[in-house]
């Protein structure tokens, strides 16, 4: 490697490692400095507690209660989608429910971030997204997704996760429409709330941008524990990659489509192979 390409390599990675925060957009700027950070981190702790964090909550609890029982982990199992009614045009209504529930998650965040003077454009929601959005997508989701499922299956046999089973809907015509919205649903909902809402909000008062990208992805974490330690460290991993690369590109777009496309391999692709194939629980 000839010396002008090492040093362009080395400068790649300290923007890469180090990333310099964008200039702070306007916010509440009728209040003073005290009273706006004030307002900013009261309004971030009422969404999570809403949304996301109380979810965390809930997944902690969950785990423990399943360190508490005789069983092992890897014995227990956990569904993602699962029948939420026996009469099956109610439980088609409680999954679509649950879907709408998720945008509205991130609806929430981007009204407030809009509300307080961020356009969506500076969190990577243009009206119109990019021609390079969508390899960029495509691109993570092969990133994330194989080491992702090998990573998993390797947790589940050292007996850190539980049997993770992403669907058990029953085999009807409305199924693979439900857990496709509901693959869209968790995608919009974490990617808009965790990284463009959170990283922006924590940059508006005034947290580096290493130390922001480390909450957001620790807290992406925490809503899976109900899964295991492996579904803990798989997430908070896919946080770092997914918040570096909003940082690094300002693109949000990219980082819902690769969610969505993910979630979308997993819960129907399962709810196809779980009958025909032997290794997965």
């Amino acid at each position: 490697m000839s010396p002008g390409s090492h040093e362009r390599s080395n400068r790649w990675l300290r923007r890469w490692f180090t990333p310099s925060s964008p200039a702070p957009s306007p916010v509440f700027s009728d209040l003073d400095e005290p009273r706006r950070r004030r307002a900013l981190t009261i309004e971030v702790l009422i969404v999570f507690t809403v949304t996301l964090g109380l979810s965390g909550a809930r997944a902690l609890l969950s785990l423990l209660d399943a360190l508490l029982r005789p069983s092992t982990l890897s014995s227990q199992q956990v569904a993602i989608n699962a029948p939420q009614a026996t009469i099956e045009a109610i439980d088609l209504l409680r999954q679509l429910l649950g879907a709408l529930q998720l945008v509205a998650w991130g609806a929430l965040g981007l009204y407030l971030l809009w509300r307080g003077g961020t356009k969506l454009a500076e969190v990577g929601l243009p009206r119109r997204p990019k021609r390079t959005d969508l390899p960029t997508a495509i691109g993570l989701t092969a990133l994330i997704g194989i080491p992702g499922l090998l990573f998993y299956l390797a947790a589940w046999q050292l007996g850190m996760n539980l049997a993770v089973q992403p669907s058990t809907l029953d085999e009807t015509w409305w199924r693979p429409i439900t857990l496709t919205l509901s693959a869209f649903g968790n995608g919009f909902a974490e990617e808009v709330l965790v990284v463009g809402y959170l990283i922006t909000r924590l940059r508006q008062l005034g947290l580096s941008e290493n130390t922001s990208l480390i909450i957001s992805a620790v807290l992406r974490g925490t809503y899976h524990l109900y899964q295991g330690f492996g579904g803990f460290l798989g997430n908070v991993v896919m946080g770092l990659v997914f918040g570096r690369v909003w940082q690094r590109t300002g693109r949000l777009w990219p980082l819902i489509a690769a969610h969505t496309l993910l979630d979308v391999f997993a819960f129907v692709g399962y709810a196809l192979l779980r009958d025909h194939v032997s290794w997965l629980p």
